[in-house]
């Protein structure tokens, strides 16, 4: 797994770094990271349902941070369950625009252990950087 939680950082919040060789396998990690928290076994989501999303964003933290949003934005209005399968990436004139796959199905109390809920993705501590190893993120989740 491309991610991992901290216990250290937010007491009553969820907080969780990710990271990838790409940009786009950062995105992937971050979001499996955040279903993550609210289903225990991610492999429990099967894909029946399928979204696609097109968002732009001035800096890269920002595109993080919208498509975070749309996950919960969609287990929120649907109900749904969503792991991100695909992510595309390119720069435009003053930011960022991201193409984005995701799927997955209705919250199934019967199948899906669920752990928490999560209500938002905050802006503390948040932040994607490029290192040497590639990409990395830090984000705190609201529950």
């Amino acid at each position: 797994m491309p991610f991992e939680y901290l216990d250290d950082i937010a007491t009553a919040d969820v907080a969780f770094k990710a990271w990838g060789a790409t940009v786009e396998e950062l995105f992937v990690a971050a979001s499996d990271a955040l279903t993550n928290v609210m289903v225990e076994r991610l492999e429990t989501i099967e894909r029946r349902e399928h979204r696609h999303w097109e968002l732009e964003a001035e800096a890269m933290d920002l595109l993080l941070f919208e498509l975070l949003q749309e996950i919960i934005f969609f287990k929120d209005a649907e109900q749904l369950l969503l792991r991100v399968d695909a992510v595309e990436i390119g720069a435009r004139d003053h930011g960022f625009n991201l193409s984005a796959e995701a799927s997955g199905e209705k919250i199934d109390p019967a199948r899906h252990d669920l752990i928490v809920d999560v209500k938002a993705v905050t802006f503390h501590h948040f932040r994607v950087e490029q290192t040497r190893h590639g990409w990395e993120a830090m984000v705190i989740l609201d529950i």
